[in-house]
This record gives structure tokens, sequence and C-alpha cells, in this order.
């Protein structure tokens, strides 16, 4: 398939994913009257069945990575060309501020605007190392067995993350970046964004040294 209609398939369907994590932090917010958990679980279950369906309708065309962690392991496990990994992270994360403008705009607020939610902290790093390191493992381990169930197998994983994780697994250095322009219950401080994508790509890596062959 040209890569034009699979850069567009990656944008849109990252941009999609992205209006789903961000816009159901806003409904959350709006109807559960300050309890968080309420907003985290209603945030977990718009994140995974969004998931699951975007995987399922654009795998077919791009592979449906939505996350630079997934490409960059795709290309060095041999899935992927590398001279077609910087259009695909660029896509993906044209998509994701794409997504999280949409997200705003269905729901009256600007734009972008900087986020203050702090998550900062070894903690919150180590949380995205391991959030990061058991995505791409689930992934590359169902591939190798059982491939059509990768969609429910990763859509099972981010939200089970959510919750086991301190950080509610982001595990997508273009989801952390977008998600620093939203100042909403999804966010993330700008200054807290490198370490975080920091330890996704080194979960991504240390996954491949563990795991690769």
């Amino acid at each position: 398939m040209n890569l034009a209609r699979r850069v567009i398939a990656e944008s849109v369907g990252t941009a999609m994913l992205l209006a789903a994590v961000v816009g159901s932090g806003i409904m959350g917010e709006r109807l559960a009257g300050g309890n968080l958990a309420v907003v985290l679980l209603a945030n977990t279950a718009a994140t995974g069945a969004a998931l699951l369906a975007l995987i399922l309708a654009f795998s077919p065309i791009s592979g449906a990575h939505f996350n630079p962690a997934v490409t960059l392991t795709d290309a060095w496990q041999g899935g992927l060309s590398w001279r077609d990994v910087p259009a695909y992270i660029i896509a993906q994360v044209v998509g994701a501020f794409s997504g999280v403008a949409i997200a705003h705009l269905m729901f009256g607020l600007p734009l972008f605007f900087a986020s203050h939610h702090a998550r900062s902290g070894w903690a919150q790093m180590f949380s995205e190392f391991v959030a990061t390191f058991g995505l791409v493992a689930v992934i590359w381990g169902c591939v190798r067995s059982r491939p059509a169930m990768v969609p429910f197998a990763v859509a099972a994983y981010i939200t089970a993350a959510y919750w086991f994780t301190a950080s509610t697994s982001f595990a997508n250095p273009a989801v952390t970046l977008a998600r620093s322009a939203s100042d909403t219950f999804a966010g993330i401080r700008p200054l807290d964004t490198p370490g975080f994508i920091l330890a996704q790509l080194t979960g991504r890596w240390q996954r491949h040294c563990y795991f690769a062959g």
C-alpha cells in the first residue's frame, strides 16, 4: 500500500485516539462531581474501547501504530522500512495534536492551552518505562503467536495499565507531547514531557534487547 495512504491512516487514527483520551477526560470531570476515581474509570473505558476500534479499523492500512515507540520497534524488527519511519512519526505527532484540538473544540475550550497537571518524579518515569515495555512486549508476543488478537490484547493491556501504573500509562511519545497542550484531566505539564518520553523510548529499547530474535 502506498505511503501516502498509510501516513494519512496513522494521522487520522492517532487524532481519533487523542480525541477519545482527552474528550473522555473532560466529560468525566464534568459529570463525576469531583470524584477522581470515577473520572479515571470513564477515561480508561473510553480509551480502551476507542483503541480497540481504531486498531481494528486502521490495522489493514498502516498497521495502526499510532505510536512512535511502536513504529521504531516495527522498523527494528523489519516490518517497516526505515525510510518510512519519519513520515509515520510526523503523522502521529500531527494527528495527536489535531485530536487534542478536536476534543477541545467539542467541549468549547481553547484550541490548545498548556497543561498544569504535574506528573514528575522517579515513580512516574519508572511507570512509563514499565508501561511501554509491557505494551511493546504484548504487541510482538501476539504478532508471533496470534496476530488476529493484537487489537484486543493492546486494548486490554492499556485499559489495565491505566490502573496499575502511577502515570496512568501514556506509553506513547506522540500522545505525551500532545497532552501537554491540554490543561484537562488527561494533561501533563510540558516540563514533565521529556522525562516521560525518555522513559518510553528506554522501555521500547529494553524490550527489544531482551525479547528480540
